[in-house]
């Protein structure tokens, strides 16, 4: 029997405020531990929560750039688990009426399909704490500076089928979050992270499988990979003729393998029910207005930008408009060039290459953007050609120069002058005979030679646009 997967992700993502939601303790992160706390936050008796302004107009800002229909009246609600990170006992959160619901993400997948993703819910809540437990003794402690943090929860409708759809959803999601600036997407530190719910179900079937939660996943590739696992381990099991287990698993990445974690629990289980100590959330049209104002041009608009005014081809576009600082890079670069697309081809392959080799996101380039336009207009000046700019590249990586300080340096100004140029190409072929012969027999690959010949001669300096017609006219 063959199945079809079925895949919906759960997004939890922390807002970029200095505060947290109900009160006013930093979210600073890599504080010591519980120094960003209060009673508040740590659930004192008797203290109240005071709702942060700031995450609200976040999250108006991420329902209008998801497509969401934003409630102008939500509601605060206590969801009851009892975990030692949780010093109330609960956390408040949203559940009946979120603050925005029935949205779409527009994603292309690795086939580059397009296709269009329903979008839940979009619900504000507060994080819990972290336990950290000590390998040499059975024992754990609790930080609490997480605890009271403000999330957004971003809920997918079951519309994906496919690993690489999950993670185009994921990457596109994350993209958008820091475009509107309203998430720092850093994963490592937990700002954005995700939870994955798979099932199986005979293909051609309406009826939803029995599914499993994969829990706090923290990469892109390694959701691809646990969602992947998960489709092969149900897909075993339902052939064996068993059932598969509702449950949370989670991923491990050294195994390459999920395991089981603790039953799913429902909704019920939570016991749901209105916070009463905070009253219904309104949010009217004026500052809907505002935050609207706030969003800047998204990555589909921006991509059909690039492809209009620079002449871009559509992966040139996706590439450079995958994170609002490489679409910033770029437009800074190409800006005051004439070939916008050489721009676009050394960002991809020259600058990019050196940062993924080194680690380094190109936020923290160490060439800026005014620099690499600076070089780039050398070239297209005509004063250096492009292996004298490839090493002066790697001359500004590592001192952080200007790269016309570092031509002068190492004398790479380009050789234009057609008189000496013409002396050279006629010096080479004198001093190579035989090859001229057989270039002029019919092997006409010798002209590589020939030009490397001359290369060498002005080591890489001779300007190839005057080499070439010469070079071709003497032999």
């Amino acid at each position: 029997m063959q199945f079809e997967p079925v895949i919906g992700l759960e997004v939890h993502a922390q807002l970029k405020t200095k505060t947290k939601i109900f009160c006013g303790c930093s979210t600073q992160f890599g504080k010591s531990p519980n120094a960003n706390t209060c009673p508040v936050c740590t659930g004192m008796p008797g203290v109240l929560p005071v709702l942060n302004k700031k995450a609200v107009t976040f999250a108006i800002k991420t329902a209008l750039a998801t497509h969401c229909k934003i409630n102008k009246e939500s509601r605060f609600d206590r969801k009851n688990y009892f975990y030692p990170d949780l010093p109330k006992g609960y956390q408040i959160s949203q559940y009946a009426l979120p603050i925005a619901e029935h949205g779409y993400l527009g994603i292309k997948d690795p086939s580059s399909n397009t296709l269009k993703i329903g979008i839940t819910r979009i619900h504000m809540e507060e994080d819990a704490g972290k336990l950290i437990h000590d390998p040499a003794r059975a024992l754990s402690m609790v930080d609490l500076n997480r605890a009271g943090v403000p999330l957004i929860e971003i809920v997918s409708e079951p519309d994906l089928r496919t690993a690489g759809q999950a993670g185009a959803y994921l990457r596109k999601l994350h993209a958008i979050l820091k475009y509107i600036d309203v998430c720092d997407g850093n994963m490592e530190e937990g700002s954005f992270r995700c939870d994955a719910n798979i099932s199986l179900r005979p293909l051609g079937q309406k009826e939803l499988g029995i599914r499993s939660e994969l829990k706090n996943l923290n990469s892109f590739k390694n959701v691809e990979k646990a969602i992947a696992y998960e489709i092969k381990r149900q897909t075993y099991i339902l052939e064996q003729g068993k059932s598969v287990i509702q449950e949370s698993r989670l991923w491990d990445p050294v195994k390459n393998k999920t395991h089981s974690m603790r039953g799913k629990e429902e909704a019920h289980d939570y016991r749901y029910f209105p916070d009463p100590d905070l009253v219904p959330l309104i949010v009217d049209d004026q500052w809907i207005l505002s935050a609207e104002k706030q969003i800047p041009e998204l990555p589909d608009e921006k991509h059909s930008r690039f492809v209009k005014e620079y002449k871009l081809s559509d992966y040139d576009a996706t590439v450079l408009t995958s994170s609002i600082e490489l679409a910033d890079f770029f437009e800074t670069v190409a800006l005051p060039l004439i070939d916008k697309k050489q721009a676009a081809n050394w960002i991809m392959t020259t600058l990019l290459g050196m940062l993924n080799s080194k680690g380094i996101p190109i936020g923290k380039s160490p060439v800026t953007a005014a620099l690499f336009s600076n070089l780039l207009r050398l070239m297209e000046q005509g004063k250096i050609n492009a292996t004298a700019a490839k090493t002066v590249f790697d001359e500004m990586v590592k001192t952080k120069k200007d790269p016309e300080a570092i031509v002068r340096e190492k004398g790479l100004e380009q050789l234009s002058d057609s008189s000496a140029l013409e002396a050279m190409v006629l010096a080479v072929i004198n001093e190579n005979p035989d090859e001229a012969a057989a270039y002029r027999n019919g092997k006409t690959k010798l002209f590589s030679f020939f030009m490397g010949q001359i290369m060498k001669k002005t080591r890489g300096k001779a300007d190839p646009k005057i080499v070439t017609p010469l070079l071709k006219s003497k032999l």
